[in-house]
């Protein structure tokens, strides 16, 4: 799966405020995320984020 700045990934367990939506703010041996529902940030393992992801889209879909 090809992953992008700006994307937003769905993975598998959500964040403890609720949200299962992840935008991405870098790619690659690592990641950073930031939590759509509150903000936080968190930098995970490639590997780790491509065995969770449940869904990917890009901004602009709908």
């Amino acid at each position: 799966m090809e992953y992008k700045v700006g994307d937003i990934v769905k993975l598998k367990k959500p964040h403890p405020c609720g949200s299962s939506e992840w935008e991405i703010l870098r790619v690659g041996a690592d990641f950073r995320l930031k939590c759509l529902g509150c903000g936080h940030q968190v930098m995970i393992a490639r590997r780790l984020v491509e065995k969770n992801t449940r869904g990917l889209r890009t901004p602009g879909e709908a």
